[in-house]
């Protein structure tokens, strides 16, 4: 139970969880309901793959009906609450479905992979007055929201640019050309799925919004550059020497999730990193320029022997700078360091300790916001709908920008309602 948890209500939130994978199951089913019983209950587990929503369910430890089909599930179990785990490019669909069904939508990141679908969600927001929350939860760790305090106290003057670089190492990193955000089509591409919580808290950090995006991406290591390949790795016939090579029957977790009900739809966990038809880049770097006038320069790679970023604000009056260790291979500490220094005045190191839990904390804060009423947002961690179009849109426009070689304006991709200015 977390700190802001209070006794058990008479009013629990009717919750209704649409797709079940490791995302789905994990935080928002077991953890949801191990941390969050007091004031949420599950009315309907939703996912087109039916064996993976009864593993799920065992695994959450509800008893929650399940549902292959979200029309009939709206219909029959009226939820309260509908969280949308599924896959990226499906999301849209549910969103609205959910909205005109008179539910509160909470959703994963991204909200949606094209400004088309970007849009639509908006209108039907717009139509229907009903709310999204989209789960950027990187807002509400520890670190994140020292930095945006210090942004807002002015510590170091008007920002003038920023130096962002996030690296995925070689389990994290993989694990995304192994599973459906290998193809642009179900996720955007990283630029879309992953880049989508930086480019939020570009957006959130510098409250403001990006106008134009010039970007380069291109595949170097996964997809047709790697030395063999086969279909998956169960029955791959070079697993002793494939450094990617990954046995997920000793996962049972992943095993529940997705080895058996693949069976059911052909969705392998464990495809190759090495397929073919990967179309991906996997190494990006972008330009975005903001409304404010801030230049931010941005780049994620995906086969690092490292995890974490390196974050940088550069101001009139002086610079703030982080660099966060998630998995490393070497000892790093149990906190993170903000380094504030001033153009004329000594360095300051702010030390900000990793709380627990998922994303140093941050995911429990999420939580708490999104489902325990009267919680105050001084620093604005909670993101609804326009908050998901706008990173969303810094993803699609730089996906734009590779293919077209060319700077891509936000506002040329129409994903946005008439009436909501850029």
């Amino acid at each position: 139970m977390t700190d802001a948890a209070m006794t058990l209500s008479d009013e629990r939130h009717r919750v209704a969880l649409v797709g079940t994978g490791h995302r789905g199951a994990g935080m928002w089913g077991r953890e949801l309901l191990a941390g969050w019983r007091d004031c949420t209950e599950f009315v309907a587990i939703c996912d087109v793959n039916e064996l993976r929503a009864s593993h799920a369910r065992q695994e959450i430890g509800t008893n929650a009906p399940i549902y292959t089909d979200v029309d009939t599930m709206l219909a029959v179990a009226r939820p309260e609450i509908v969280i949308v785990c599924s896959r990226d490019d499906t999301h849209d669909d549910i969103i609205i479905k959910a909205l005109e069904a008179g539910c509160r939508v909470i959703t994963e990141k991204p909200m949606t992979t094209t400004p088309e679908k970007c849009r639509r969600i908006l209108e039907a927001e717009i139509r229907t007055g009903r709310q999204i929350d989209v789960t950027f939860n990187y807002r509400f760790a520890p670190t994140a929201a020292r930095i945006k305090q210090l942004l807002l106290e002015n510590a170091i003057g008007t920002i003038t640019s920023v130096d962002f670089h996030w690296y995925l190492d070689t389990k994290h990193g993989a694990d995304y050309f192994r599973r459906w955000h290998a193809y642009e089509k179900n996720s955007g591409s990283l630029f879309v799925h992953k880049s989508t919580h930086h480019f939020d808290l570009l957006n959130w950090y510098l409250d403001s919004t990006a106008l134009e995006v010039s970007a380069f991406g291109t595949q170097r290591h996964y997809g047709r550059n790697g030395p063999f390949r086969g279909e998956r790795c169960q029955t791959c016939a070079h697993t002793g020497a494939c450094d990617f090579y990954l046995d997920i029957r000793k996962d049972p977790w992943l095993t529940a999730l997705y080895d058996e009900p693949a069976e059911v739809d052909g969705y392998f966990r464990d495809g190759c990193v090495y397929r073919e038809d990967i179309d991906i880049p996997d190494t990006m770097t972008a330009m975005l320029r903001y409304e404010n006038g801030v230049i931010a320069s941005y780049s994620l790679n995906t086969f690092m022997p490292i995890e974490g970023h390196h974050l940088a604000f550069n101001g009139t009056k002086g610079r703030i700078e982080i660099r966060q260790y998630e998995r490393q291979a070497f000892e790093v500490p149990d906190h993170d360091e903000i380094m504030l220094m001033r153009n004329f005045g000594k360095a300051e190191r702010i030390r900000v300790p990793h709380a627990s839990g998922g994303h140093f904390g941050g995911d429990d804060r999420l939580r708490d916001m999104l489902l325990r009423p009267g919680l105050k947002d001084p620093l604005g961690q909670r993101a609804g709908a326009l908050a998901g179009a706008m990173s969303m849109l810094c993803g699609a426009a730089a996906m734009a920008s590779v293919k077209q070689g060319r700077p891509i304006t936000l506002k040329e991709l129409g994903g946005l309602p008439d009436g909501i200015q850029i």
